[in-house]
């Protein structure tokens, strides 16, 4: 056996406003087993202890935690608990690797891709630099980078999600690991990605004999690579057994729920409405450095991230952007909030927003709001959640009081499915799908007119999706409402969208009402997305 778990049981030190001293368990007798060349699926809700399990495997945990542990991880045979600092960080990144679920958390932010790239090569595989730099940029093609030579030399802001989780992907599999935990490791990236990433992780996996530890929400990618299903509930394994067996005959009432969840249908036929939002050959452009000349002046190269984009969105509806990772799906949001510079024509309410000033700007904040893909690096680790969701209040209703916007944060949470105590804790005290439900929180207290969300769902389980879904539905019925949705979950964008739009290389290459593009879509690049995602 590769892996075997036995009886773990963790506890966090913890300690009340009062100043009182205690202990909370988190996981409650875990037994888990991974066989060489297995591919095992841990699945479960947000909170539920999967992350902590696969952290308490590396012992990353001791490391910003105060935690007891008991049981016994065994790796190869050997026992992983007593070891030391030193003997621990010999298995970390060589024998065992992971995949972090939030990359750009996880990736340092003043070195470019390249050097991290380079780091675990020349530490673990004692390449030189000249070695490892090649085989970096190797690495970075075989998970999907574009042009990995020149990526090596950009920062990790300057790439999209899906590209920097791709990065991680890549410094995962670098040093050929006995054992991958991956954390949500396609979280980020779009259908199509996702197939490339799995066959990549599988061909080394054969190559290699490598097990993978999966950790998921996402159901479809189970049935489509794990050997063996452990469901996780309030930290303990509530039912174990093959994919199979799990999925098409599940025993447990909350595995049962589990697949009962997952996003279907389509919304229900809106009367037309007047326009809220509309681009006009709309354009943004970067410039990346690609490399040096002699003699020595950096080269540079332009990027059209958004190409004379033209599409409208009417009021009290969704528009669902979709398109594989860097299609220009985000850039294409943050063009519209002007947080980027662009040219051509943003129409909001018939208002041009391209000539206003942040101070005019300021003003039409509180009617456009946005929901970020990654929320840890979003959410301020200095303010509690209460500060945080209150903010906007306190910014765009000045005249409220201290106790109107307490009961606005306190509702804003139920809203999501956090309970209203969860207010004085800070961000990294929440799983990823919990810090997710702070952000839409923080963006849907204002009740803006237009809500762009990119990726709300990513970082969120099956049940959580559903319930997400329905709220969004219904604060778009209460209060009409209109959402840009970005995603590359299709079932979501499905069950959401009035409208869809495909971009490719910066440009729509097909739009349209939601259901005749998803019944018949008309180009080639539609059908291949749509096939990797829904299997039609």
């Amino acid at each position: 056996m590769l892996l075997e778990i036995s009886n773990l049981n963790l506890w966090f030190h913890t300690e009340t406003a009062t100043g009182t001293l205690g202990r909370t368990q988190v996981l409650h007798d875990i037994n888990l087993q991974i066989g060489s060349h297995q591919t095992i699926a841990l699945v479960g809700e947000s909170g539920s202890g999967k992350s902590v399990t696969a952290l308490s495997v590396l012992r990353l945990l001791e490391d910003s935690f105060n935690v007891d542990t008991e049981g016994s991880i065994r790796f190869t045979g050997r026992e992983l608990l007593p070891l030391t600092l030193d003997e621990i960080r010999t298995i970390r990144g060589n024998r065992i690797s992971m995949i972090f679920q939030e990359p750009m958390t996880s990736l340092n932010p003043v070195y470019t891709i390249g050097n991290q790239m380079i780091e675990p090569l020349i530490m673990h595989q004692s390449m030189n630099k000249f070695d490892a730099e090649k085989e970096a940029i190797r690495l970075l093609g075989r998970t999907g980078i574009t042009e990995p030579a020149a990526r090596m030399h950009v920062y990790p802001h300057q790439l999209s999600g899906g590209q920097r989780q791709r990065v991680m992907i890549a410094m995962a599999l670098a040093c050929r690991p006995k054992l991958l935990i991956a954390d949500e490791p396609t979280t980020a990236l779009d259908v199509t990605i996702q197939v490339q990433i799995l066959e990549l992780i599988k061909d080394l996996q054969d190559e290699f004999d490598m097990s993978v530890l999966l950790i998921t929400h996402d159901l479809a990618l189970v049935r489509r690579t794990a050997d063996y299903v452990y469901i996780m509930k309030d930290g303990g394994i509530v039912e174990s057994g093959d994919t199979e067996q799990i999925l098409n005959n599940p025993k447990e009432a909350y595995t049962i729920h589990l697949m009962s969840s997952v996003p279907s249908g389509a919304p229900a036929l809106k009367d037309k409405a007047p326009i809220l939002l509309e681009t006009r050959g709309l354009n943004c452009t970067f410039k990346i450095k690609t490399g040096w000349t002699f003699p020595l002046k950096r080269t540079t190269r332009s990027i059209a991230a958004v190409d004379n984009v033209s599409f409208n969105l009417e009021q009290g509806t969704t528009c669902g952007i979709v398109g594989e990772s860097g299609s220009g799906k985000t850039t294409l949001a943050m063009a519209i909030l002007k947080l980027v510079k662009s040219s051509g024509e943003i129409l909001f309410n018939q208002t041009n927003l391209q000539p206003l000033s942040n101070r005019e700007m300021r003003k039409l904040r509180h009617d456009i709001q946005v929901v970020f893909q990654d929320p840890y690096s979003s959410l301020s680790p200095r303010l509690t959640v209460h500060q945080i969701i209150e903010e906007g209040l306190k910014i765009h209703t000045p005249k409220s009081t201290k106790d109107e916007r307490s009961d606005f944060v306190f509702a804003a949470l139920e809203e999501v499915g956090l309970e209203p105590d969860m207010a004085w804790r800070y961000p990294h005290e929440f799983s990823g799908g919990q810090r997710q439900r702070i952000a839409i929180a923080r963006a849907v207290i204002l009740k803006p007119k237009l809500l762009i969300l990119d990726e709300p769902t990513s970082a969120l389980d099956v049940t959580i999706q559903a319930q997400i879904i329905e709220l969004l539905l219904d604060l778009q019925s209460r209060y009409n409402m209109s959402y840009l949705f970005i995603s590359h979950d299709l079932r979501v964008v499905r069950a959401l969208s009035d409208y869809i739009a495909v971009m490719q290389n910066g440009q729509i290459v097909e739009a349209g009402p939601a259901r005749e593009i998803f019944q018949s879509p008309g180009q080639e690049y539609t059908k291949t997305l749509f096939s990797a995602a829904l299997g039609n």
